[in-house]
């Protein structure tokens, strides 16, 4: 069944963290791991990765870090998900040719349906609907008490 990686996870943790932050603000990759309790070296690979893939515009010196990329605001969900995970499919003959049943396997038709409507509903979000603003939570495990209520 289709289900994300931590890879990818941390990779929307630091987006939200960045989109909450001031715009055109530099932020550090230990910021982030720090706030969301990421190792610090899974999570600088994760924005390596997403800095090839545009979603994050690095900034290199002292004051270096990231910045949230235009296009991680308007890239669509699916397009997001492969580029992070690689090619998707509810099954594998959806994503390889390898299967040996093919010729005499009755579930594909219908479950290739499945995976095109599933395909559909990612590829009609956009990246910045999923993207919650992390910058003002508190950090996890901090006691609810500490949890500000926005005006």
């Amino acid at each position: 069944m289709f289900k994300l990686t931590r890879k990818t996870e941390y990779a929307l943790l630091a987006l939200g963290y960045l989109k909450g932050s001031p715009d055109d603000s530099v932020t550090k990759v230990r910021e982030i791991a720090d706030r969301h309790r990421i190792p610090f070296p899974i999570l600088a690979k994760v924005m390596q990765q997403l800095a090839r893939h545009k979603y994050v515009e690095p900034l290199q010196g002292a004051k270096g870090g990231y910045r949230l990329a235009d296009r991680a605001m308007n890239g669509n969900l699916w397009m997001f998900l492969e580029q992070m995970e690689g090619p998707q499919g509810l099954m594998d003959c959806i994503v390889s040719t390898g299967c040996d049943q093919i010729s005499t396997c009755t579930i594909q038709s219908p479950l290739r349906e499945l995976d095109a409507t599933i395909r559909n509903f990612f590829n009609n979000l956009q990246l910045r609907d999923v993207l919650v603003d992390m910058s003002a939570k508190p950090a996890f495990g901090a006691p609810p008490s500490v949890v500000r209520v926005p005006d």
